[in-house]
């Protein structure tokens, strides 16, 4: 009897230990036999494998997929990343009589103080272009670039726009191919989507920092003309300036440029300038040396929640067309005064710095479709984008003779020159650019002043002024426009 349990009990392990090796050779043989061979059907794929395989924007599932690295990510775009170093040298004299011969021996001769700046960079082109902020390398006497490995290269200063706040510098590297960032498709990028931000900030040495986008298109920011901004909770620090805000598929979403901050450190609010303008201004130093921004020729205020029902809305959104300028691509394609414009090339608009920016993304001679609500239907207009006309900064004039603007620098103030200048482009008059030192202008006029009327001839032009200050009289009544804010008086020569 106790033979048979025994003989029962061996039986039943070398069916168990059977049972484990043809099992074992189960699993290594079955990748030698994908699925659907020998007429097998496949499963259908579940929502989670759908999505992983379609590339669709989900929520981790797992632990495994949470403890997932960006290793692999940050190894391929840091390469592109840079450190940027700015030198500036500032003349500073010891006392106010040091330019007096007599009394330079006593005070000395000027001092000289370097100021060095840090930023960060991102190459946009193997062949050396670098595009980074322009408060970044504003004034620098001299540019340094040094790479992620360590390599140095002095830099030259292509392009700086400081409406937009950035700035294209090219590095010559001998014709060595450097790593790039491909530039992402802001269009796509959404609230939540993971970003990297990559730069050196406090120059620590480059740096690394994850986060979500935390809104798109802010445009009250108030760090440049063109705010059109992404929003990142990723930190970002004084040095981060100028460097990579990067996707997960290692795209180039947007150069950081701001912070909110009151103690000067990453606070959570980071603002970065979207990888559509960027590409538009490096293209544009590039090819041409220069950007010249497209106009659409038309003036608007955002629409509040009275208008919007007014106008049969259930939200607020667009903006209203306040003013045309006459033969501008607006008026030319049919815009009038009381047109609301919801979106521009499929895009909503909230206010007209959003329509602004997203026009100033092309190039002049393109068009753009705007959806406008007319009468309470919707129709599309095509617009010719065209740069704004007039006179530019080029074409200024010094005031001389006997009258009140003796030594001041002015131009006619046109939608061009106001462009340029961040000015309203519907503002018309002859405005001062500059005013030569101890001028007599100081007296009466600052850089940046516009002249409305001379002795109660209103100015317009270049010639209206001139024809002014021909009057053979010392007595001038004269009117100006300060920051928005008339001023007159009576001046006596």
């Amino acid at each position: 009897m106790q033979y048979n349990t025994m003989t029962r009990h061996v039986s039943k392990l070398l069916l168990a230990s059977v049972l484990a090796v043809l099992a074992l050779l189960a699993i290594v043989v079955s990748p030698l036999f994908p699925a659907g061979a020998a007429g097998a059907q496949e499963a259908p794929a579940t929502t989670q494998e759908a999505n992983f395989f379609t590339g669709e924007k989900r929520v981790p599932r797992s632990q495994a997929e949470i403890e997932l690295s960006y290793a692999p990510l940050v190894k391929e775009v840091s390469p592109s990343v840079v450190n940027v170093y700015s030198r500036k040298v500032v003349r500073q004299r010891a006392s106010p009589f040091a330019n007096d011969p007599v009394f330079r021996q006593f005070f000395g001769q000027p001092s000289e103080q370097v100021q060095n700046s840090l930023g960060s960079g991102v190459i946009v082109s193997e062949d050396g272009v670098i595009v980074t902020n322009n408060h970044v390398v504003n004034g620098a006497d001299e540019l340094l670039v040094v790479l992620s490995d360590r390599r140095e290269y002095e830099a030259e200063l292509i392009l700086a726009d400081e409406r937009t706040d950035l700035a294209v510098l090219r590095i010559d590297t001998e014709g060595e191919p450097l790593p790039t960032i491909a530039y992402a498709d802001t269009r796509d990028t959404e609230v939540g989507d993971i970003v990297l931000a990559i730069g050196n900030p406090f120059g620590v040495g480059q740096t690394v920092t994850t986060g979500i986008i935390s809104a798109t298109a802010r445009t009250d920011v108030g760090v440049s003309d063109y705010s059109f901004f992404l929003q990142t909770d990723a930190a970002v620090n004084p040095g981060n300036s100028g460097g990579a805000l990067v996707n997960t598929r290692g795209e180039l979403v947007g150069i950081n440029s701001a912070i909110f901050s009151r103690s000067g450190g990453s606070n959570g609010i980071g603002f970065a300038i979207p990888a559509e303008m960027v590409k538009r201004v490096v293209d544009a130093a590039v090819n041409e040396g220069r950007i010249v921004r497209p106009w659409l020729g038309l003036k608007a205020q955002s629409v509040t929640y009275d208008i919007a029902k007014a106008q049969g809305l259930d939200r607020p959104l667009g903006v209203m067309v306040t003013e045309v300028f006459d033969d501008g691509p607006a008026d030319e394609a049919g815009l009038k005064r009381g047109d609301l414009v919801t979106e521009i090339d499929g895009r909503e608009v909230f206010d007209e710095k959003g329509l602004k920016f997203l026009a100033a993304t092309r190039s002049p001679g393109e068009r753009s479709t705007l959806k406008v609500l007319r009468g309470g239907n919707y129709e599309e207009v095509a617009v010719t984008l065209a740069p704004p006309p007039g006179a530019t900064k080029a074409e200024l004039e010094l005031l001389e003779g006997k009258n009140p603007f003796s030594g001041a620098e002015v131009a006619e103030l046109s939608p061009r020159l106001a462009e340029e200048m961040g000015r309203d482009p519907f503002q018309s008059g002859v405005l001062v650019t500059r005013i030569l030192r101890r001028a007599y202008a100081w007296q009466v006029v600052r850089p940046g002043d516009l002249i409305l009327s001379v002795n109660d001839a209103s100015i317009e032009t270049l010639k209206d002024l001139k024809e002014a200050l021909e009057a053979d009289t010392s007595t001038w009544k004269i009117e100006i426009d300060r920051n928005g804010r008339r001023i007159s008086g009576t001046v006596r020569l």
